[in-house]
């Protein structure tokens, strides 16, 4: 688990499907991905990312205020094996409209780039980010990541902007 000034970031549980189904299922949070998913697709994805923390050692983890103890999102690692002809570690992050704006994604992305370099030894973070999310990009920018390189993913119809932080 780690720890923040106002929260707690720790490994999903399957009972975390009500929490994220409120972040994933809205429109507005999900402005720059897919589009709003429906439960069964959250399930899926809580399901396949439980699994990552055995496979790999990381995976995406529940954001939880400190003083509410209620999941507002996530913040963590993921596993690309082609970005820009070479694997990658992504950081990513998702919270709830209601708590935009706080500073929250900041905090919880400084945290797992924390974690990441000194536990994880991992060199090299990026992150994908949709050149219009603004908001996405000043989190990156906030915890150290500079502009590298545009990136075309499958099923995209445009280029998502790749941020990189390396360890020196």
């Amino acid at each position: 688990m780690l720890g923040t000034e106002r929260l707690l970031l720790r490994e999903f549980q399957p009972d975390d499907l009500d929490s994220m189904q409120l972040v994933f299922g809205d429109a507005e949070v999900m402005r720059f991905g897919d589009g709003p998913q429906p439960r069964e697709w959250v399930k899926t994805w809580l399901n396949d990312h439980i699994q990552d923390y055995d496979r790999r050692g990381y995976g995406p983890y529940a954001v939880v205020g400190r003083k509410s103890h209620e999941v507002i999102g996530y913040c963590g690692l993921f596993y690309f094996p082609d970005i820009n002809a070479r694997p990658e570690v992504e950081i990513g992050y998702r919270l709830a409209r209601s708590k935009w704006g706080k500073g929250y994604a900041t905090e919880a992305a400084r945290a797992v780039r924390d974690f990441a370099f000194g536990t994880l030894s991992i060199k090299r973070l990026v992150a994908l980010i949709d050149p219009h999310n603004i908001a996405s990009i000043h989190v990156a920018q906030k915890i150290g990541m500079k502009y590298e390189a545009d990136v075309m993913l499958e099923g995209y119809t445009h280029p998502d902007h790749v941020y990189v932080i390396e360890v020196k």
